[in-house]
């Protein structure tokens, strides 16, 4: 028994060792083809590289210091830097990029499942599978002329069809506008060919850089009714004029506005997200005590981040074979307003 378990484990590593070597061989061909896209002068917008651990990521780039990585594990968004080569997104130092552990911080994907809203593991498993890329999409409407950008594509592996017995694609554009903004789109159809419709829920879990969390407001929430996950998801109506944060949250708003601000006072720096087909909005900061507990986290690193999460839990969207869905988010960081010593929020959402 035990040589035959061996023999399994041999043969498992070797097929993956394949599969790898086969997703490097068609990254390397693709992301030639798109630096040479790239005219003399021009930073290359696209490319490949080994990460963490030896884990393929894709670096896109634009203007003079501007980029983002994305991890082929888990079709993950580790870095997005401005123009001045700033780091926007928090990844924990503790972060464990080593399959299966999803990566702590930057940009994961909640699919099927968010947290532990149905009988899946926490969060899905998009997560923390290797994507392939995706070297012929289907036609992807856009108004962007950025040539940073990357297609993933996920399908349901035998492990994954029997803890979710259903046939899917998920395609993932990653793209960084000229501007430096950060383009997410996904869009999930259901391939089954039984008749049989499918229900998911989903959300782009972002981990916001931020200096001071106890300088930090998050503007359009306020007045909207959520449900609160440190009181067994009961639901309440938010007080205020804005989130402002000095304990442990992890809250899911629903029908939120398609803009919502993140104003960080130290920093004079407000992120502005804007997403379509993402009704709700989770906020997260695990604060002292649970960050604590949690392995791939810093004891203090809570001071310096913040989810906030565009989504769709309350009502998952369900799909008729053929059926596509598509949820797009779009993150973009602006200089903040200051009155009075205080920033802004209204002009920025009525502007940016």
């Amino acid at each position: 028994m035990q040589r035959s378990e061996t023999n399994s484990e041999n043969l498992e590593r070797e097929r993956e060792r394949e599969r790898q070597c086969g997703v490097c061989t068609v990254l390397l061909l693709y992301c030639v083809w798109r630096a040479a896209m790239a005219t003399g002068g021009e930073r290359v917008p696209v490319e490949l590289c080994k990460g963490i651990n030896g884990l393929d990521k894709v670096v896109l780039r634009e203007g003079r210091a501007a980029s983002a990585e994305v991890y082929l594990y888990g079709a993950h968004v580790t870095s997005w830097k401005n123009d001045h080569g700033e780091e926007l997104l928090f990844v924990s130092s503790k972060a464990i990029f080593k399959p299966p552990k999803a990566i702590r911080g930057g940009i994961p994907i909640c699919f099927p499942q968010f947290s532990n809203h149905g009988s899946l593991e926490a969060h899905g498993f998009a997560r923390n599978r290797f994507w392939s890329i995706d070297t012929d999409p289907p036609p992807f409407p856009t108004n962007s002329t950025s040539k940073a950008f990357i297609d993933l594509i996920l399908k349901p592996s035998e492990d994954d069809a029997q803890k979710w017995p259903h046939s899917y694609e998920f395609r993932l554009r990653v793209t960084l506008s000229p501007a430096g903004d950060l383009m997410l789109t996904s869009r999930i159809r259901n391939t089954n060919s039984d008749g049989k419709p499918f229900s998911f829920t989903f959300a782009y879990h972002t981990y916001f850089s931020v200096s001071d969390i106890s300088e930090v407001r998050v503007e359009g929430l306020e007045t909207l009714d959520y449900l609160d996950n440190l009181q067994n998801k009961e639901r309440f109506t938010e007080q205020g004029d804005a989130l402002t944060f000095e304990s442990e949250v992890d809250k899911i708003y629903l029908s939120t506005p398609t803009k919502i601000a993140i104003l960080d006072h130290e920093k004079k720096r407000t992120f502005v997200l804007r997403k379509d087909g993402l009704p709700d909005a989770v906020v997260w900061n695990p604060w002292d005590k649970k960050a604590k507990s949690l392995v791939d986290f810093g004891d203090d690193e809570y001071k310096h981040m913040l989810c906030v999460e565009a989504a769709a839990i309350e009502k998952p969207i369900t799909l008729k074979p053929g059926e596509e869905w598509k949820g797009r988010l779009e993150l973009c960081a602006v200089p903040s307003s200051y009155c009075s010593g205080q920033l802004d929020p209204e002009k920025v959402l009525q502007n940016a």
